[in-house]
């Protein structure tokens, strides 16, 4: 019998939320499908929307062959652009589009022998100071670019720093500075992440790229502190459920201590759930006593330090407990955030780090 945690993916989720998202920005949608689909899987996701998907978008030519490997055939954009001028025949041959972020990428572009021209999305540096051509040069990059026979086409884009944080004025600094920059400037835009498409309708553009949000998250920096509070249905749903089950029972008296370091210790006799999950599978190490997670659907708590293999849950509460019982560690009744927030982490990361369960896919025709 296999090890009992699963991750249950369920595609007609991942399709929900990605009409959810088209519907609530208004226009095309790159479905950002990058770090295997956040977790999710990258070819099982891509293949669940590509009869309505606008395109994809993944961080490089490994991601992008990996999908059209699988058939998929929809418009895939390299979000970091290409590394080195081998990789253009590809690019070319697999008819991928590509971010250009930087002088050394353009020298490279406009000096390469292409078989036809390609598909550049332009960025800008709008205030991310990551990647991306200054305000006060990006016209000219654009001129530069828009008359060479290796480009058929330009999209203009940028990405904000802070769209998930409703308290302050970075993003509409950041949209303003962009439309000050590309006003001359005839072509195709996209600006708005998943946060921006939920939050900042004012970031009008053609093109959005949601992440997060396909996979059932929410971005926004105000939801995320009042969960507890949170009371709206989430119109967004789960695309992971993330669950074990319980494979031991101990019963320990008031003032033991349980786990690697002691560092809980009971405050009255407590009924301990062992649940065959840890941090190798990708739920966080740093999780504190007190972060939700449901037993049998009834929701309880973890208690403890989690190791590399399994986790303590308090079962004192649930008298229906026993071995075997269906542990979810997020999905449904738990959702993501709220383990990230417990763990000072982001549900991006939780969901990119789950490896070593199980996948179980359902929902692709649904």
């Amino acid at each position: 019998m296999s090890r009992p945690a699963i991750a249950h993916i369920r595609l007609d989720a991942f399709r929900h939320n990605y009409q959810l998202a088209k519907q609530a920005h208004g226009g095309k949608a790159l479905a950002v499908v990058k770090a295997n689909a956040y977790g999710h899987g990258a070819v099982q996701c891509a293949n669940a929307i590509a009869d309505e998907a606008d395109g994809f978008a993944v961080a490089s030519l490994e991601e992008a062959l990996q999908l059209r490997e699988a058939g998929i055939q929809n418009p895939i954009l390299l979000l970091e652009g290409f590394f080195e001028a081998l990789e253009l025949a590809l690019i070319v041959a697999q008819d991928l589009w590509i971010v250009v972020h930087h002088a050394w990428q353009i020298d490279i572009l406009l000096a390469a022998k292409l078989e036809k021209p390609v598909q550049v999305w332009l960025k800008m540096d709008s205030g991310m100071h990551r990647v991306g051509f200054s305000p006060a040069e990006y016209a000219s990059v654009y001129a530069q670019l828009s008359q060479h026979q290796n480009i058929s086409k330009i999209v203009l884009m940028s990405h904000f720093a802070n769209a998930d944080n409703l308290n302050i004025v970075h993003t509409q600094q950041q949209i303003t500075i962009f439309k000050e920059a590309v006003t001359e400037l005839n072509a195709e835009v996209s600006l708005a992440n998943s946060a921006a498409i939920l939050a900042w309708p004012q970031a009008e553009n053609l093109w959005s790229r949601p992440g997060i949000m396909l996979y059932g998250a929410d971005p926004i920096q105000a939801n995320l502190a009042n969960l507890a509070s949170k009371t709206e249905k989430n119109p967004l749903r789960p695309v992971m459920q993330l669950t074990s089950r319980i494979i031991n029972i101990r019963k320990i008296a008031q003032g033991e201590a349980i786990g690697y370091g002691s560092i809980f210790t009971a405050e009255r006799d407590t009924i301990v759930g062992v649940v065959a999950c840890g941090y190798a599978d990708g739920y966080p190490r740093s999780a504190v006593t007190g972060t939700p997670i449901a037993v049998d659907g009834v929701m309880t708590r973890l208690i403890g330090r989690v190791s590399m293999d399994m986790l303590f849950v308090d079962l004192t509460d649930i008298s229906s407990a026993n071995i075997g019982s269906l542990v979810e560690l997020w999905g449904d009744l738990v959702q993501v955030n709220q383990v990230a927030v417990s763990a000072n982490t982001i549900a991006y990361e939780l969901l990119c780090n789950v490896k070593r369960v199980r996948f179980v896919y359902s929902g692709a025709d649904e």
